[in-house]
C-alpha cells in the first residue's frame, strides 16, 4: 500500500520569525518519496509557508484519510494564543496578537490523526518556541496523540534578532539522501549524533506508537473494509463500558461518542454524525467546560460541517435549530458561522 508524506514548513514573515522553516524544503524534496515514507511508493504533499490555517487543515485532513502509512515532517515555530494558552504552529501572517486566528492550533493535528490505526502515523518535528511557549512546554509536554510515533525536538528561542536554522530537519534530510531510511528512532539518534552539543538545551521528542491490541485498531480495520456497522457496534460497547465505569460525561465516554460521530461520517450518515456531535457539545457544556475550549469548539464545528452535508431537507430542518442554539454559545473561530446556520435554516424552511 502506498504511503503518504506531508512536508509542512511554516513561520511568520517579518520580525516575528524565529526560524527559517521553508529553507529545509528543497533539501527534503530532494529525497525520493519512497525513502521519505519508508514504503515502496508514496504520495508527497508539500506546504511552504502557508497563509491560512483552514487551508492547512484541509490538506492535513486529506492526508489523514489516506490508507497506508502517513509521515508528517513539520518544521516551524510554536506560539501560545493569549486566551487559552494553547500551542499553535505559527503561519506566514501570524503575530503574537493574532495567534488564535492566523496560526494552526496544534490540537487540530492531534484531532485529525485520532482515528488512524495505531502504528500507522509518524511525526518528525523540528520546532522552535518563543520564550513564553518554551516555558509552557517545559511544564506541559506537546501532545501529538497517543496512536502516533513522534521524533524530533523543540528548541528554545534563538538570540535576539537572530533567525534560527532548522538544523535537526536538515540533518534528517541529509541522512535520508543516502538512500536508506532506518527506523525513525534510529534516524533520530543518528541526527542527534550529527548535531552534537547543539541539541543540549532542546526538548527532545522520541515516543513509539502503540502496539496492536488497541480497540481503535480493530475499529480502523473495520472502517477500511467498509464494515461500518461492525465498527460502530465495537465503539458503542466501549462507550457503554466507559459510561458505566466513569460516567457519561467522563472524558473516556465522550471520546467513544466522538469516535462514533466520526464513524457515522465515514458511513455517509451525516445526520447521525451531526446529532452525535451536538450531543457531545451539549454534554461538555453541561459539565462546565467553557465554550472556547478546543473540545467544545471542535464538537460544534464538526456538527456544523456534518449538518451542511445532510441531503434530506427534513432531517436538516430538524437539527438546524439545535445547531443554531449552540452556535450562539460557541461561535468558534470562523467568522460568520452563526449567520451561515441561520441563513441555511431559512432556506430549508422556505423550500
Amino acid at each position: 500500500m502506498p504511503g503518504t508524506v506531508l512536508l509542512l514548513a511554516a513561520s511568520p514573515t517579518g520580525k516575528g520569525r524565529l526560524v527559517d522553516a521553508a529553507s529545509v524544503l528543497p533539501v527534503l524534496a530532494a529525497v525520493p518519496p519512497a525513502i521519505l515514507s519508508g514504503t515502496d511508493t508514496a504520495n508527497v504533499v508539500e506546504l511552504a509557508d502557508p497563509l491560512e490555517p483552514q487551508a492547512v487543515l484541509t490538506r492535513l485532513r486529506a492526508a489523514a484519510a489516506a490508507p497506508g502509512p502517513l509521515t508528517l515532517f513539520v518544521t516551524g515555530q510554536l506560539q501560545l494564543d493569549r486566551r487559552q494558552r494553547l500551542p499553535h504552529l505559527a503561519l506566514a501572517r501570524t503575530t503574537p496578537a493574532t495567534v488564535r486566528y492566523t496560526a494552526l492550533p496544534w490540537h487540530w493535528i492531534r484531532e485529525e490523526l485520532r482515528l488512524r490505526p495505531p502504528g500507522a502515523t509518524s511525526l518528525v518535528l523540528d520546532l522552535h518556541a518563543d520564550h513564553e511557549t518554551w516555558e509552557h512546554l517545559r511544564a506541559v509536554p506537546l501532545d501529538c496523540g497517543r496512536n502516533n510515533a513522534v521524533h524530533g525536538r523543540v528548541a528554545p528561542p534563538p538570540a535576539r534578532r537572530e533567525v534560527a536554522v532548522p538544523s535537526y530537519m536538515k540533518a534528517v534530510a541529509t541522512v535520508l539522501r543516502s538512500g536508506h531510511r532506518p527506523p525513525l528512532e534510529q534516524l533520530h539518534q543518528q541526527v542527534l549524533v550529527r548535531l552534537g552539543a547543539e541539541t543540549a538545551t532542546d526538548l527532545l521528542l522520541s515516543t513509539h506508537g502503540p502496539d496492536g491490541g488497541d480497540p481503535h485498531d480493530a475499529i480502523s480495520a473495520a472502517v477500511r473494509d467498509g464494515r461500518y456497522a461492525e465498527a460502530d457496534e465495537l465503539a458503542a460497547r466501549w462507550e457503554e463500558a466507559a459510561a458505566r465505569a466513569h460516567g457519561p460525561a467522563s472524558e473516556d465516554a465522550l471520546h467513544w461518542s466522538e469516535v462514533r460521530a466520526d464513524l457515522a461520517m465515514f458511513a455517509g450518515d451525516a445526520a447521525r454524525s451531526c446529532r452525535t456531535w451536538l450531543t457531545v457539545a451539549r454534554t461538555r457544556l453541561a459539565a462546565g467546560e467553557p465554550a472556547d475550549t478546543p473540545a467544545v469548539e471542535a464538537a460544534v464545528d464538526r456538527a456544523h460541517h456534518q449538518w451542511g452535508a445532510i441531503k434530506d431537507a427534513a432531517r436538516a430542518r430538524e437539527l438546524g435549530p439545535a445547531l443554531a442554539e449552540l452556535r450562539l454559545r460557541v461561535p468558534g473561530r470562523r467568522e460568520g458561522a452563526l449567520d451561515h446556520v441561520q441563513q441555511h435554516l431559512r432556506q430549508l424552511q422556505t423550500s
